[in-house]
């Protein structure tokens, strides 16, 4: 693992500005600015400050070379401090509120809304009607809300699975008002605007996502490659005529906090590498940079849970 790579798992894992880590190493932020991105290398006295600064941070004693190995081993750790994520997070008002606004404001940034977080907050909790938003707009960031509470309390279920039901009852919910095909599979061809990923003929979407809810209820020892694999499927299905981001991103939480892993906050500055990454998973099966990126997102999830 470089130190570029340490720098940067120590960053999502602290919450902490750049600045402030850099204050804890005893260096200027030139300095660590230049190390995290890989335009110089610390001496060695910084090194082994860098890599007690990780052990600290990650919680292990023995830094791992392989970047995605360390990031998977650090959520584990993290998540062994829950008994239930999720009835920590329904308990605390205060977090759950946290996530509603992050993935809500989030998901929708990501599929073009115009709404900054804080008229996402004014919406969703203060019930406030903006005269410079759309309706649509506004109408989407509600539904998400509602579709969020929606999962969060069927997901604490103890009887509850993933299912063809409760996808098609949160699309329904997430698109209700917006579209007469809302909860209903698309019946037309459709094509994922920008790329070359082939989505599925309309005609199979019924069984295919039949197989996909098998694999999703498939327990895999390795949470993040399973999670990543089904996101990366659900999106290339495409089985909605809109939404299907959301909903795919709403089927990865719903993943995650069965799991007992928090959601995955992935966020809109950082749209062009989680397209890349799905892009790469969906084109070359290749889903390391898409499981790194998932990574970084359940660690963002954390820090929101643990408040920081």
């Amino acid at each position: 693992m470089t130190v570029a790579e340490k720098l940067k798992i120590i960053q999502n894992i602290s919450g902490l500005t750049q600045e402030k880590i850099a204050k804890k190493l005893g260096v200027s932020f030139v300095s660590f600015n230049s190390w995290i991105n890989g335009k110089s290398e610390p001496r060695r006295k910084a090194k082994k400050n860098i890599d007690s600064l990780y052990s600290v941070q990650a919680g292990q004693k023995i830094i791992i070379e392989d970047p995605l190995k360390a990031k998977k081993e650090i959520i584990k750790h993290k998540a062994r401090k829950y008994k239930n994520v999720l009835k920590e997070i329904l308990k605390n008002p205060d977090i759950c509120d946290q996530f509603l606004l992050a993935l809500t404001y989030n998901t929708n940034r990501l599929e073009g809304s115009t709404l900054t977080e804080d008229d996402t907050k004014a919406i969703l909790f203060d019930n406030v009607a903006l005269s410079n938003k759309t309706i649509t707009e506004q109408l989407e960031a509600k539904n998400h809300q509602t579709a969020l509470n929606y999962l969060f309390n069927y997901i604490s279920l103890s009887s509850s699975r993933i299912n063809e039901t409760l996808i098609l009852k949160l699309h329904s919910i997430l698109m209700n008002g917006i579209r007469d095909d809302a909860g209903s599979w698309r019946r037309h061809g459709v094509r994922i605007v920008g790329t070359n990923v082939p989505t599925a003929n309309y005609l199979k979407i019924p069984q295919l996502i039949d197989k996909l809810i098998k694999d999703i209820n498939y327990r895999n020892k390795d949470a993040i490659f399973h999670v990543s694999n089904i996101h990366s499927c659900f999106e290339k299905i495409h089985p909605f005529s809109d939404g299907n981001g959301r909903i795919g991103r709403l089927i990865l939480i719903a993943m995650l906090l069965k799991c007992n892993l928090p959601p995955a906050i992935i966020k809109q500055r950082k749209k062009r590498s989680y397209n890349s990454a799905l892009r790469k998973s969906q084109l070359q099966e290749n889903f390391i940079p898409l499981e790194n990126f998932i990574c970084d997102s359940v660690i963002a999830g954390f820090l929101v849970l643990e408040r920081k």
